[in-house]
C-alpha cells in the first residue's frame, strides 16, 4: 500500500519548517503504531514469528542434559538401541553354542581313526599285517591250517591266563587271527613269528605268546587285548 501525501497547493503559501515538522508527525506516528502491536502481540509470535510451529510438538528440555528434542523421537531412539542390544545379544549367544558343539562335536580325523578296513583277500596265508588303529598298533593274521590245530588243542592248564583261553572265544573265523599288538608287560610291540611259541614275542622282557596270542612265558601277566572287530565276507571292520 501506498500512502499519499496531501502537499499545499501553490496558491498556499507554507512555511519549510512546518512541512518538515508535519513529515516528522508522520513518520513518528507510524512508528508508534507498529511498536505498539509488536508489544501487544503473543510472546511466541514475537519470538517465532517467521516460523510455523505445530502444536502438536511439545518441545522439552531434560533437566541437566542441555539437549532439547520430543519425546517421540526420544522414544524412537531407545527402541532401535534396545532392538539392537537384543540382536548383538542373541548373536553372540548363537556364536559361543556353535563354538560349543564344536568343540564336543568329533573332528573327522578322529572319525576316520575309530574305524580300519581291512580287505583280507590282500593278506597271504602265514602272515602278519601290522596296522595302526587309534594310534595303536593292530595285528591280523592269517592262520595256517598248523598254526590253527596247535591253538585248539592247547590246554587250558598250560595257560598263564586262562581269561578267554579258549581259541575258539579269541577268533571269529578260525585262520583270521585279529590283536592289539602290545604287550601286556610294560607295553612294547611284540615281534611275530618269534619266541618258544612262534606266535609273538616281546624282546624287551622276554615276553612269549602263542599263535592265540596267549602268554606262555614271561613277566606279561594277560594275553594279548582282542579288540572289537567284525567280518564280513572279505572284509575286516575293526572299531
Amino acid at each position: 500500500q501506498h500512502r499519499c501525501f496531501s502537499f499545499p497547493t501553490p496558491d498556499s503559501v507554507v512555511e519549510p519548517s512546518t512541512m518538515a515538522s508535519l513529515a516528522v508527525r508522520r513518520v513518528l506516528g507510524s512508528s508508534s503504531r507498529m511498536t505498539s502491536a509488536i508489544a501487544h502481540a503473543p510472546l511466541d509470535q514475537r519470538r517465532h514469528g517467521h516460523v510455523g510451529i505445530p502444536q502438536e510438538m511439545e518441545y522439552y528440555k531434560t533437566e541437566g542434559s542441555g539437549v532439547k528434542g520430543t519425546g517421540t523421537s526420544r522414544r524412537a531412539f531407545q527402541y532401535v538401541v534396545s532392538a539392537g542390544f537384543g540382536v548383538a545379544t542373541v548373536a553372540t549367544a548363537k556364536v559361543i553354542v556353535n563354538d560349543f558343539l564344536d568343540t564336543m562335536s568329533t573332528s573327522a580325523d578322529v572319525k576316520a581313526m575309530a574305524q580300519v578296513e581291512v580287505e583280507l583277500d590282500q593278506i597271504d596265508e602265514g602272515k602278519n599285517v601290522v596296522l595302526k588303529w587309534q594310534g595303536k598298533p593292530l595285528f591280523v593274521r592269517h592262520r595256517t591250517a598248523e598254526e590253527i590245530e596247535v591253538a585248539q588243542n592247547t590246554p587250558l592248564s598250560d595257560l598263564k591266563d586262562q581269561n578267554l583261553g579258549v581259541d575258539g572265544d579269541r577268533v571269529k573265523e578260525d585262520k583270521w587271527l585279529v590283536l592289539l599288538g602290545i604287550c601286556t608287560h610294560l607295553g612294547c610291540v611284540p615281534i611275530s613269528h618269534a619266541g618258544e611259541y612262534k606266535g609273538y614275542f616281546c624282546p624287551c622282557h622276554g615276553s612269549h605268546y602263542d599263535v592265540s596270542g596267549r602268554i606262555r612265558k614271561g613277566p606279561a601277566p594277560y594275553n594279548l587285548e582282542i579288540p572289537k572287530y567284525k567280518i564280513d565276507g572279505n572284509l575286516l571292520t575293526v572299531g
